[in-house]
C-alpha cells in the first residue's frame, strides 16, 4: 500500500473534570494562551494555543480523573528549547505544587542525552516536557526501558 500522504499531530484534546481548574492549569503553568471557551451549562470547553495555533483542547465531560490503566492516552510530551527552559518549567511547576513523578530532570533511559521533567495534571494526566539533547548525566528512573512508559 502507497502512503496517501504525511501526517503530523494537529492538536490535542484532553477530558477534564472542572474546566476552571484544568484551564488555570494549562494557561498559567504552562503558558498556553486561551484562544476560545464554550461557557455553555453542559457544552464547556476551552481552546488553547501558543502563537495564535492551536495545540490543545479541554473539554470538561469526564466524571473521574486520569486513570492510567485504561486504553486511550498514555501520556502528552512538550518539548522545549532547551535543558534551561525545562528547568524553568520545571522552578514554575514546583512553586505551583504540582505533582511530579520523579525529583528533577531525568534522562529517557540509561546513558541518553534526551530527558525532561515528567508529572501530572490537577486530573492526573501524565505529562512531560523534555528536549533531545542536554540530559547527559541525568539518572534514568527506570532501568532497562524507557522513563516515558512507566511513570
Amino acid at each position: 500500500m502507497t502512503a496517501v500522504g504525511t501526517l503530523s499531530t494537529g492538536h490535542i484534546g484532553l477530558n477534564v473534570t472542572e474546566l476552571g481548574r484544568s484551564l488555570g492549569f494549562y494557561r498559567d503553568a504552562l503558558g498556553f494562551e486561551l484562544l476560545g471557551e464554550g461557557k455553555e451549562e453542559g457544552r464547556r470547553f476551552a481552546f488553547l494555543g501558543q502563537g495564535g495555533e492551536l495545540v490543545l483542547t479541554l473539554w470538561e465531560q469526564a466524571e473521574g480523573g486520569y486513570a492510567a490503566g485504561s486504553a486511550g492516552l498514555h501520556h502528552l510530551a512538550f518539548s522545549a528549547a532547551s535543558i534551561e527552559e525545562v528547568r524553568d518549567f520545571e522552578a514554575r511547576l514546583r512553586a505551583a505544587d504540582v505533582d511530579f513523578a520523579y525529583e528533577g530532570v531525568v534522562a529517557h533511559r540509561e546513558g541518553s542525552a534526551s530527558g525532561g521533567i515528567f508529572f501530572h495534571d490537577p486530573d492526573g494526566t501524565r505529562l512531560e516536557i523534555s528536549v533531545p539533547t542536554g540530559a547527559e548525566g541525568a539518572p534514568a528512573p527506570t532501568a532497562g526501558a524507557p522513563t516515558c512508559g512507566f511513570f
